[in-house]
């Protein structure tokens, strides 16, 4: 377990994706497999319509990374599932 924590967050598209029962539980039960599966200690997750909140045992850069593989495989999915798309808002450029 990791003494630092980082809290990373993803903001939906639309606004409301994550209203739908369906949508929420699939994407934490996808944040939980893939913190399990790197071995990251999921500390708290928390969401509304618009957005999801993960709270990690873990660094930022690695945070950072298992946001960018959530983002990926959600996307994938709703895509294909919903025929829409994508789940995620595309953070601005700097």
């Amino acid at each position: 377990m990791s003494d630092e924590t980082t809290t990373i967050t993803l903001h939906t598209a639309d606004g409301t994706a994550l209203s739908e029962d369906r949508v929420y539980e699939t994407v934490k039960a996808a944040a939980e497999a893939l913190a399990e599966r790197f071995a990251l200690e999921v500390i708290d997750i928390e969401a509304d319509a618009e957005a999801i909140t993960i709270t990690l045992g873990t660094d930022e850069m690695t945070a950072v990374g298992f946001a960018v593989e959530l983002r990926r495989n959600t996307n994938t999915w709703y895509e294909n599932k919903f025929a829409a798309g994508p789940l995620w808002r595309t953070p601005p450029a700097f």
